[in-house]
């Protein structure tokens, strides 16, 4: 599966790995039940899929200042031509759908609806563990 992420994070991703950063100081938050992950699936009406991709890509841009956003990754599997996946992590459910109303963001999910094959279903919401970079 081939990602589309910002530049920018995946350098400081990448800095903090290679100096070690990413080890849990005590003062971080636990990572708990409150932390949440989304990943959803969505398809695009044939010949729309990047256009559903930069609507996506706009978005990131978007909540990348919202409270409790972590990460918002959209991907493309290049087995699967009109589906593009989202996988976000948040603090919180809450956080994630207070996203939801900012603003811009309405507009956005107005002009995806427009070019998706089926309606939207259900992606899966995870409780996240740990890992690298939580």
């Amino acid at each position: 599966m081939d990602f589309i992420c910002r530049t920018k994070d995946i350098n400081v991703l990448w800095q903090k790995l290679k100096s070690n950063e990413l080890k849990r100081s005590p003062n971080k938050k636990k990572i708990n039940n409150m932390s949440y992950l989304y990943h959803g699936k969505l398809t695009a009406k044939a010949g729309h899929t990047a256009e559903l991709a930069n609507i996506l890509l706009a978005a990131s841009k978007l909540v990348s200042t919202a409270k409790g956003c972590k990460m918002y990754v959209i991907g493309k599997d290049p087995k699967d031509l009109n589906a593009v996946y989202a996988t976000e992590m948040w603090d919180s459910k809450e956080d994630h759908d207070s996203s939801l109303k900012m603003e811009g963001v309405r507009d956005l999910i107005s002009k995806a609806m427009l070019i998706l094959e089926t309606e939207p279903t259900k992606g899966q919401e995870l409780e996240i563990l740990g890992g690298v970079g939580v």
